[in-house]
């Protein structure tokens, strides 16, 4: 990867878990220290979508995208990873900004323990903030394998270490 705004350490990133009815998006501070769940979006049509994705880019200052990529346990890419890789694909079109796809193998089990832990909610609003929870363990993911990436580095290691996901952009 060459020099991007990935690589950067500063500048607003949003996590996204792509689905097809439903997007959860979290987003960074400038920093990139902390990450928190911001909306679910339910998506409309392609006009519509687009017009989300932009202001959302434009309101919240997002530098670069981070999009769940949908894997099979053994690594292996999905139908969904097919979509969701076309998806990114969009998403850079329409809103002119950078996209990354992050492996989400585990993103939603882990955001459904999250939620458990905090107690019960309505059925429909639980997977609402499902959706966000897991756009935010996507992105707190990704941000923890490029200061692992960054540290490999730093230390002479491979500079894509043992994994944790894929770096590869759009």
């Amino acid at each position: 990867m060459t020099d991007s705004v990935f690589e950067r350490s500063e500048g607003r990133l949003a996590g996204v878990d792509f689905g097809t009815v439903r997007i959860g998006i979290s987003i960074t501070d400038r920093e990139r220290r902390w990450v928190s769940p911001l909306t679910v979006y339910r998506r409309r049509d392609s006009r519509a979508d687009a017009d989300f994705f932009r202001t959302l880019v434009h309101a919240e200052q997002v530098v670069g995208l981070v999009v769940g990529l949908p894997v099979h346990l053994n690594g292996q890419e999905s139908q969904k990873s097919v979509e969701a890789r076309r998806f990114g694909l969009w998403l850079t079109e329409r809103t002119q900004t950078p996209v990354v796809f992050f492996d989400e193998r585990f993103t939603s089990r882990e955001a459904e323990e999250l939620l458990r832990e905090r107690g019960h909610m309505a059925r429909k609003k639980k997977q609402d903030r499902l959706d966000a929870v897991a756009a935010q363990v996507l992105l707190q993911a990704y941000l923890e394998s490029v200061a692992r990436v960054r540290h490999e580095g730093a230390d002479g290691g491979s500079a894509m270490g043992d994994g944790g996901g894929s770096l590869d952009g759009v």
